[in-house]
């Protein structure tokens, strides 16, 4: 049965109710919606690639990391230890992240589906609402190339992934090239605080500043360039179970021990020779241009006496696995794929040092983002604002549980498409089209998920009923039917002529 803390499904809703869900698209309609009431709130959405939830200075996570402006958002705002997305990977999760719906929503399943082009991006009701909007950074959304985008009044972005150095950017429709070692991380950056310099500051503004760091593979700034040499983790637990075999008495399905020697498995790393420490390392000082980026933009807030009416969002938009399950990358429903990053600060709204244990997704970010521009939330919008979470309004709606989906791509076949729930207490893995076993893991007794408990005779009571309700999940919002796309793919040697499979 899938609940709510307060709440429960249509499945258990009065008929009333149930009419109410069917009007409004999502169950936080139940809440009252005064949002438009509100006076516009200045935002600034900064949002990276890759970046596990833990990888901060304040976790402890990783003794020697230091990350000084993450720490200071931190202490001065909230940080939310369990942040998911709905899909752990780029494009999926950036265009929920931009509709505020799951990926079977909008249909931007892998890193190459197109838009269907019938999407709303939620700067576009900011922008409506009289919201100077402006984009810097990386927007890889499906096949999407560095063109402006919907919603936004300035534009600056780059084709897929980018670079790290010497990029070339495309503002507001023209393709300007950037030389003599410029690192992307501090351009945009720069360009940035310098569109809000010159804003217009007798109206609103939104800042979305997406860093292309950090992403593999990972070129740290050249002032950061071996900050961290010879530095090494503490490698997970699970680091080793499929090298040994382990993984059989644990129970853990085939495909993770198979994907251990592939691309995204720690025995042939992006299929290259590095140490699995050196390449941390290379992640690591990375992450301090971005933190960096945080410190400058907080300057800048600072200096024009905004930095206390300004709610700033700091988000990755997917973990990243360092050996956990002998794996690296992202893409599976693991911890530390699935959770990302978010911190939150608005000392307007709330006191700094929060530490909400409440479950929040992606698709709560334009909720969010909306409700404090007084902005009334579209029904399309299946998530909710989590300032009522950090300003205790205990009246307000809270997760139980969280759902996810991944559906296997073409170019990276090692990964078997995944559907999922996680609650408080257990986590159940149900995977599509693979001869293979699913998993349930008992997270307060075994945060590490090494000990598969599907087969437990006393548990099949909780995979029954959790099972139904990832289907009750997919049928409720028409997520029954996966949404393939016609993409176009070289055939393996033949770089002439392009194949469609």
């Amino acid at each position: 049965m899938v609940k709510f803390k307060g709440y429960t499904t249509i499945r258990q809703l009065p008929t009333m109710l149930f009419c109410l869900f069917l009007a409004t698209g999502n169950i936080w309609a139940l809440e009252e919606t005064t949002e438009a009431k509100k006076k516009p709130r200045n935002v600034i959405f900064i949002l990276t690639d890759d970046h596990r939830y833990d990888y901060m200075g304040f976790t402890g996570k990783v003794p020697w990391l230091e990350t000084p402006n993450m720490d200071k958002l931190a202490e001065e705002g909230a940080y939310f230890s369990n942040a998911f997305v709905t899909t752990s990977l780029c494009s999926p999760s950036r265009a929920s992240i931009l509709t505020g719906q799951f990926s079977h929503s909008h249909t931007i399943v892998d890193n190459q589906a197109p838009d269907p082009g019938n999407l709303t991006y939620f700067p576009q009701f900011l922008e409506k609402a009289g919201y100077q909007t402006g984009f810097f950074g990386k927007w890889h959304m499906g096949d999407h190339g560095d063109e402006p985008q919907p919603g936004f009044t300035h534009w600056e972005s780059f084709p897929g992934q980018g670079v790290y150095y010497n990029p070339t950017l495309n503002i507001n429709g023209q393709r300007v090239a950037y030389k003599d070692s410029t690192y992307i991380t501090d351009l945009l950056t720069e360009h940035a605080i310098d569109w809000m310099e010159n804003r217009d500051k007798k109206k609103p503004f939104f800042l979305y500043l997406s860093h292309k760091a950090v992403h593999a593979g990972f070129q740290p700034a050249r002032r950061h360039k071996g900050r961290y040499k010879g530095k090494k983790i503490e490698l997970p637990a699970t680091y080793g179970q499929t090298l040994t075999g382990e993984y059989r008495d644990l129970k853990w399905p085939q495909w993770v021990a198979d994907q251990r020697v592939s691309w995204h498995g720690v025995d042939y790393m992006y299929h290259s020779f590095m140490n699995i420490h050196e390449m941390v390392v290379d992640y690591c000082e990375t992450l301090l241009g971005v933190d960096e980026s945080i410190g400058s933009v907080m300057d800048y807030l600072k200096r024009e006496g905004l930095d206390e009416s300004t709610l700033v969002i700091y988000m990755g938009d997917n973990g990243f696995s360092w050996g956990e399950h002998g794996l690296i990358d992202k893409r599976h429903f693991y911890e530390e794929s699935v959770k990302v990053p978010l911190l939150v600060r608005c000392p307007e709204l709330f006191e700094g040092g929060v530490r909400p244990e409440a479950m929040v997704q992606n698709i709560d970010i334009a909720p969010t983002v909306l409700s404090e521009a007084g902005v009334v939330q579209p029904e399309t919008m299946p998530g909710v604002s989590f300032i009522p979470i950090l300003t205790g309004n205990t009246s307000a709606p809270v997760r139980s549980e969280i759902f996810y989906e991944y559906f296997w791509e073409y170019d990276f076949p090692m990964t078997p498409t995944v559907f999922g729930m996680r609650t408080d207490k257990y986590k159940y893995i149900k995977y599509q089209g693979i001869w293979d076993r699913n998993e349930l893991y008992d997270l307060e007794n075994d945060p590490d998920e090494m000990y598969n408990l599907i087969a437990d005779s006393d548990k099949q009571e909780i995979v029954k009923s959790m099972s139904t309700a990832i289907y009750d999940w997919l049928k409720e919002t028409n997520g029954m039917q996966i949404p393939l796309k016609r993409t176009i793919k070289y055939r393996f040697g033949d770089f002439k002529h392009k194949n469609e499979y």
